[in-house]
């Protein structure tokens, strides 16, 4: 008998293991739990079907996709998410799945990697794979387009604890950056209610906030001062090289943080309320859940 299951792909990624533990307890689940990952030994949420399955190998996704209805899609950030997406989606239709939630960015449009448009990481790296969900016949699906994750700060924490400046790559310019548990109680919600299928949602916080902003919340969370550094673009580009990023990666994101430079990304929405029935949390309550990873 085949077993009916939800895939959750990324799962010990960011978003992914907010997804995987909320759908564990969730009261609406019917259905059993399948999570991959290149090291399922990693996965440790009681009840879940962890598999060993990569992108970059069909057969390992053609047996995880087997007897699934519905898939959280969530690759790695890169240049290898268009073939990622495509690898999982191809797989998925194959074996029958009926509703993918992607994880897509801010930004995106179906048409967001068509050069003319000027587009720029991480958008035209997640184009692909919402057209590809959108002319798929048999497939129901919901793309989640979510601004910068408020936990990107902790790739700060090692700088902060070390007395080091925060490196500030975007200027002045603000992002209403998003809770990324936020995102997964939205990605739950999709794989586990219809009404929002056919629908891209653009997830944000409550409020604008810029990297300066965000240091100084945490420097009043910590009681002490953070230096800060801003770098020009081209300041930038320079130090994504030195620390080893191909040169076309350097430039796509660096002309991503351009965007937000110039606050092409600054206006929040209420996608996160209107589904969750509650507002978002901002990056202050971000921080006080996780003070801990900036005091060591």
């Amino acid at each position: 008998m085949l077993v009916i299951m939800i895939l959750i792909t990324g799962a010990t990624g960011t978003v992914g293991h907010h997804v995987l533990e909320l759908l564990s307890t969730d009261p609406l689940r019917r259905e059993p739990l399948r999570a991959i990952s290149r090291q399922p030994d990693r996965i440790s949420v009681a009840g879940v079907d962890a598999v060993a399955a990569d992108l970059d190998d069909p057969p390992t996704l053609a047996a995880a996709t087997e007897g699934v209805r519905a898939v959280f899609l969530a690759t790695a950030p890169g240049p290898t998410i268009p073939d990622h997406d495509l690898a999982l989606i191809t797989a998925a239709v194959r074996a029958g799945v009926t509703k993918i939630v992607k994880l897509s960015a801010i930004g995106t449009t179906p048409e967001s990697d068509q050069p003319d448009l000027g587009s720029h990481a991480p958008a035209g790296w997640h184009a692909p794979g919402e057209r590809a969900l959108a002319g798929a016949d048999t497939l129901r699906w919901v793309s989640l387009r979510p601004a910068s994750f408020a936990s990107n700060a902790l790739s700060w924490a090692d700088d902060i604890r070390a007395g080091r400046p925060v490196i500030n790559t975007t200027g002045n310019g603000a992002m209403p950056v998003i809770d990324p548990a936020d995102i997964a109680a939205v990605a739950v919600r999709a794989l586990l209610d219809d009404r929002l299928d056919g629908t891209a949602l653009t997830l944000t916080g409550p409020a604008p906030i810029s990297v300066p902003e965000q240091v100084a919340v945490l420097a009043d969370l910590l009681g002490r001062r953070i230096p800060v550094t801003d770098l020009t673009s081209e300041e930038s580009r320079r130090h994504y090289l030195d620390q080893g990023w191909p040169t076309a990666v350097a430039e796509e994101i660096v002309g991503s943080q351009l965007a937000v430079r110039e606050g092409r990304h600054a206006r929040p929405t209420a996608a996160v309320a209107e589904v969750l029935g509650r507002p978002g949390a901002d990056f202050a309550g971000w921080a006080a859940r996780n003070r801990s990873a900036f005091t060591g």
